[in-house]
Formats: structure tokens, C-alpha cells, sequence
């Protein structure tokens, strides 16, 4: 019961102390005093309006009216600091032994403009309105050492405006605190708040207060939060700003960190970011605005990259530059399909009709260098690859250096031009390449098997795989050697003319395969195909469906009768239907028309010897009953005819000599 007794007693005691504390506080004194420290720590003018009152609560002070701060001279941006009041705390101990000792100061809801000049010239700093430092000998008491036990902003909105680079930047709803217990010494920030929409809070440390004021690098620990995502950085940072340390992001939260940059989130493929990003590694951003990592470690959906990088921020766009190194890497969702198994997503039902999406590429102007132990592109798939990455204005040009693939290597360059909806093009070379593979992953087609070359230029359009592969215009030749053609004996139709030579177990087998095409409307037309075997020699031509994954083909095959390589049995074979299951037929059109057309040619031939013939004999008849001899280049109807008209001449001379007296 004692201390129960002893306790009211000492809130009694303390309640008089705080009391009695009100009255001994000099409001106005108080005031006085802030507003000549501030004015004669920044050369500033600060101006209270209204009353100031004594408070007890939450904190012994005083709290005033309205307050602002004037701004630089150059400025047209009004006051660089107006609230609607002050809230200063107060050191009880010293007030009590007379003194007055500010610990504190808060300011409600204020509204601050930092500003720099078209000049170079930042607002914030005092005494002189240049940049550089915090110092002007022109303005007493500038840069005199003070602290601040705490202070803080209540309901506080800020702008930003960099006249020189023409941006501005506004934040809402602060909610801070600031602490400097040593003008030389640690100071620290705890902010919250809102931009473009989005909010995040902001805490750090620097080592060094006065250096930081005066532009220097200083030892700084800060951390970003926004939303999901999450910044830190340890090293030395300037107010410039200016840092050199460890950076150490994890940005999957691409929607926040947009928002934060003023900017709409893009909508990256899976494998490139879609929903995780890691960044970590040696950074430096200057004054210029640029940013170099050195060292780095990415992680895009949980592709591992190592990566030395530039960005400059300096004209139209953000520029990167960046070499790169990788392992495997899995970007099977670029293309829409499924990274992992054949097919490649590349299903008997057609093509992904997913839409690609490529708004991710208007972000950043970027050349990258990418080394990479694999790349599975869901429907191809490569191995070790050299590819320079040039994006220009959201036109991306992949430069294949070297990529291997399929027992072979690729080159050439691959384009996705992004400007106006989703194109994309090629011209590439395939030297060696194994093409059943290949085909199995990009199309599921795995009835074609050979190691040869191929060369390719194609052109097509639309915002899915689908709707590219039926636009495609272009051209390119194939040569294979030493292959098969599964599932598909023609040399055995050939020999029985039966069509029943297909499916498991049966193959065509060839020493070379080649020809030429064209590709037009996503149809691939060949004329010139020619395979060679031991016991066969075939021709082709007909179409290739490569949007519409059919194709209706005619072979030309002749079984070789000999080891002399003379022709036999020939006979035509159409292929027709999907590419998952073509119908195999012998075209009995075209036989009837092949025989049709070698009776019209024996009658022809027929007819020409009798014509010979019959010419002959005129010819002869002419020579001995007519004395006729037949001209070089003169036909017999000819001739006939100029020895008609030499009798007829004879005999017209004969008259006219014999009418003139001259003949008998």
C-alpha cells in the first residue's frame, strides 16, 4: 500500500513540475530563437504568422501558426517551404535552469520545393544559391555547426524540378524523421510516402553530415521498399546525387518500381523478368545521371547471369550497355511455347496463338553482348552461343556470331522489329545442322533426317507465333546428305505400285537431298527438289503449308533398273495432307496424263515420218518426170513453183521474139 501512495504522490509531483513547466516556457522567445538560428545557419528568411502557444503535449515546446522559408533569388517557384505550423520541443532539464535548448522540430503538412536551375544553380543550397557545397562566406552563419536531436514532417508533400533537364517530380503524404546528434558525425532518415501513385519508404544513414551538405561521398547504408520490391545500397553516396558501393535489388515488383520511375510497367516474357528480378553487384551512379554495375549477379526468373553494365539516362531514351554471361538459359516463354520437352510447343493442333509481347523493348535503347553455355527459345533450342543484342527504338536486332545447334552452327541475324505492332525477320545460314532435331523441336516434325546446310531469308508479321508463321514471305535452299526419310518407302512402291509402304518401320534412304524455294502468304514453294539413292532418283515440287502445317507435294521417282544407273519402273507420288499425318497416294492423274502425253507424242512421231516420207517421193517424182532439183533451204512446193515460172519466162520469150521477126 506504501508504493502505491508513493507513486500517486510522484505523478502529482510530476504533474505540478509539467505544469508549472508550461509557465516558465517563452513562446515567443522560443520562436525568436528558431527562426534566428535557421535564418543565420542557411541565409533564408523563415517567417511565422499567427500566434505562438506553449504545448505540454505529445512533447514540451511550443507550437506556432503558419511558416514558410523564402527560396533562392532565381526561383519562380514561390516559397521553397510552407506549413501550416511548427511543433518545437524543448529540453526540460535546461528550460528549468533557465536555458532554452531546442531537441526538436516538427513541421504539419508542409509543402517543400527543391529546385534546380536552367544555371546548374539547387535551391537547397544555402548561402548563395549555387551548387557545389553548402558554404558561402557572403552569408553569416552558413555552415556553422548545429544538431538536431529530431526532426520530423507530418502530412508533407514535395516537388522536385530540374529546369536544365526539363522533369518534375511531386510526392505526397511524408511522414519522416530526421535525427543529427552531430553536425560532423551519423544522421538519419525514416521516410514514408507516396509517387506517381505509388507509395514506398525510404531509411538511411550517412557517416558524415557536414560532408554530405558540402557534396561530398560519404559512408551511407540506405534501403527502398515499394511495395514488393526492395532496394539497399552500402557505400558512399553524395547529395548530387552521387554513390559508389553495393547495390543489392530485388525488383520483381516491376508494377511498383514503373510506377515509381514515372513510367507503365512492361510486360516482360517469362524467362526475361516476368516475375522476379534480382540485380546485385559494384555500382556507381554519377552526376551526369549514369549508372555502371561491375561484377554483377542478375536473376531473371531464376535465369543466372553475370553482367558488367552502362546505363546512361542522357537523351530520348535510357541507353544500355552491357556484356553478359550465362549458363543455361530458359526463355521458353518469349516465343509462347514450353521450354523442356519436344514440340517445343510447336503441337499438332498449330502454332501458340499466345501474344507475344514485346512493349518491354521501348523501355531502353541496349546493346548487349550475351555469352551463354545454352538458350532454349521453347521452340528451338541452341547450345554454347556468341549473340549480340542491338534494340534500337524497340527494333531488336540479334547478331548470331557463332550459336551451335543441332550438331551444326547457326549465324546471321534475327530481328523483332516492336515499332508499329510485332514483325519479325531473318537471314540466316545453318551449316551442318542435324535436321531431324531441329524440325521435332520447331515443328514436331521428326520424318526427315540428314546433316547438311540450309540458307534462309523470311519476313512476317502479327502479334503471335501463329499469326507469323501464315504471313511469311521469303526464300532459301537446302542441301543434306547421307539421310532418311522415315516412315515412307517409295522404291518399295515403286516396285509394287503400292501406296501401303508407310508408317513405322519404313524409310527412304538417300545419299543427297536438295533444292531451292520461295515462301509466300506462310506457303513454301519448291520446284527444283532432287533426291539420289542407290535404287531411286526422285523429283519434287508442290507446297509446303508453314502456317497451316500441311502441304501438298508431288514426287517424280524412277527405280534404277542397274548399277549403270538406267532408269526403270517411274512412277509419281502426292503427298497431301497435315504435317502430323500426310495421306501417301500414287498419282493416278498424273500417270494418265504422263501415258496420254507419250501416245500423243508416238503419233506425233508417227505422223512426222509419214510427212518425211511422202516429201521424199514428191521430191524423187519431181526430179525425173519434171527435171525439178530441189534448192538448199527450198521446199518442194517452192521449187515447183520456179520451175513453172522459168517455163512460163521461156515460153514468153519465144512469143515476143517471134512477133519482132526473130524467130521461125
Amino acid at each position: 500500500m506504501r508504493w502505491i501512495i508513493r507513486s500517486v504522490i510522484a505523478l502529482v509531483l510530476l504533474a505540478i513540475v509539467l505544469v508549472g513547466a508550461v509557465f516558465l516556457i517563452p513562446a515567443e522567445k522560443v520562436a525568436d530563437i528558431a527562426v534566428a538560428k535557421f535564418n543565420a545557419l542557411t541565409g533564408r528568411e523563415l517567417v511565422i504568422s499567427g500566434s505562438v502557444r506553449p504545448s505540454i503535449w505529445p512533447q514540451l515546446g511550443v507550437t506556432t501558426g503558419p511558416i514558410s522559408i523564402s527560396n533562392a533569388d532565381w526561383s519562380k517557384e514561390g516559397p521553397m517551404v510552407q506549413a501550416e505550423g511548427l511543433s518545437i520541443s524543448l529540453d526540460l532539464a535546461a528550460l528549468i535552469a533557465g536555458d532554452v535548448k531546442i531537441t526538436g522540430v516538427e513541421a504539419i503538412n508542409p509543402k517543400v520545393v527543391l529546385e534546380r536551375s536552367a544555371k546548374g544553380e539547387e535551391n537547397w543550397v544555402f548561402g548563395g544559391g549555387g551548387s557545389g557545397g553548402t558554404v558561402s562566406a557572403a552569408t553569416p552563419g552558413v555552415g556553422q555547426p548545429f544538431t538536431l536531436d529530431k526532426a520530423s514532417v507530418s502530412g508533407g508533400a514535395a516537388v522536385f524540378a530540374d529546369h536544365a533537364a526539363g522533369v518534375r517530380y511531386e510526392i505526397s503524404g511524408i511522414e519522416a524523421t530526421a535525427a543529427i546528434p552531430n553536425y560532423t558525425g551519423p544522421a538519419t532518415v525514416d521516410m514514408a510516402a507516396v509517387m506517381n501513385g505509388q507509395s514506398f519508404r525510404l531509411t538511411g544513414e550517412v557517416g558524415a553530415f557536414q560532408d554530405f551538405l558540402d557534396g561530398k561521398l560519404v559512408v551511407s547504408d540506405l534501403k527502398l521498399v515499394a511495395g514488393a520490391a526492395e532496394v539497399g545500397f552500402k557505400g558512399q553516396a553524395g547529395i548530387a546525387p552521387e554513390a559508389k558501393g553495393e547495390l543489392s535489388a530485388d525488383l520483381g515488383d516491376l508494377a511498383a518500381v514503373s510506377a515509381l520511375a514515372g513510367m507503365a510497367a512492361p510486360k516482360l516474357p517469362a524467362g526475361l523478368g516476368a516475375s522476379d528480378v534480382q540485380v546485385s553487384g559494384a555500382v556507381t551512379l554519377t552526376t551526369a545521371g549514369s549508372l555502371h554495375l561491375r561484377g554483377g549477379s542478375v536473376v531473371l526468373d531464376g535465369n543466372k547471369l553475370a553482367a558488367d553494365a552502362d546505363l546512361t539516362t542522357a537523351g530520348d531514351r535510357p541507353k544500355l550497355s552491357a556484356k553478359v554471361v550465362a549458363g543455361a538459359l530458359d526463355l521458353a516463354g518469349v516465343s509462347g511455347g514450353e521450354g523442356g520437352g519436344s514440340g517445343g510447343g510447336a503441337q499438332a493442333a498449330g502454332w501458340p496463338a499466345d501474344k507475344i509481347e514485346v512493349s518491354g523493348l521501348s523501355g531502353l535503347d541496349a546493346v548487349v553482348a550475351l555469352t551463354a553455355d545454352s538458350i532454349d527459345l521453347g521452340m528451338v533450342k541452341f547450345g554454347a552461343s556468341q549473340i549480340v543484342l542491338t534494340n534500337d527504338r524497340s527494333r531488336l536486332v540479334a547478331e548470331l556470331r557463332k550459336v551451335a545447334a543441332y550438331e551444326g552452327v547457326i549465324s546471321g541475324q534475327f530481328v523483332v522489329n516492336g515499332r508499329k505492332g510485332l514483325s519479325v525477320g531473318g537471314d540466316l545460314s545453318f551449316a551442318g545442322m542435324a535436321l531431324q532435331p531441329m524440325l521435332a523441336d520447331f515443328g514436331g516434325y521428326e520424318r526427315l533426317v540428314g546433316t547438311g546446310d540450309m540458307r534462309v531469308k523470311f519476313l512476317g508479321s502479327g502479334a503471335s507465333v501463329d499469326a507469323i508463321m501464315h504471313s511469311l514471305e521469303g526464300s532459301g535452299s537446302l542441301a543434306l546428305s547421307n539421310g532418311e526419310i522415315l516412315g515412307l518407302d517409295i522404291a518399295g512402291m515403286l516396285r509394287t505400285l503400292d501406296t501401303s509402304y508407310v508408317g513405322e518401320g519404313q524409310k527412304t534412304i538417300f545419299d543427297s537431298l536438295g533444292g531451292s524455294f520461295t515462301i509466300a502468304g506462310g506457303v513454301l514453294h519448291n520446284e527444283d527438289l532432287v533426291l539420289k539413292s542407290p535404287y531411286i532418283t526422285a523429283r519434287g515440287v508442290g507446297d509446303v503449308g508453314l502456317g497451316a502445317r500441311n502441304l501438298e507435294y508431288r514426287i517424280k521417282a524412277t527405280a534404277l533398273a542397274d548399277d549403270t544407273g538406267a532408269g526403270g519402273l517411274t512412277a509419281p507420288l502426292l503427298i497431301k495432307g497435315s504435317w502430323a499425318n500426310p495421306k501417301f497416294s500414287l498419282d493416278l492423274q498424273a500417270i494418265a496424263d504422263e501415258k496420254l502425253a507419250e501416245q500423243k507424242a508416238a503419233l506425233q512421231a508417227q505422223a512426222e515420218a509419214k510427212r518425211a516420207e511422202l516429201e521424199a517421193a514428191a521430191k524423187a517424182k519431181l526430179e525425173s518426170e519434171l527435171g525439178v532439183a530441189q534448192q538448199e533451204g527450198e521446199s518442194l512446193q517452192d521449187a515447183a513453183r520456179r520451175r513453172m515460172n522459168e517455163a512460163m519466162d521461156a515460153e514468153a520469150q519465144k512469143a515476143l521474139q517471134k512477133l519482132l521477126g526473130r524467130g521461125n
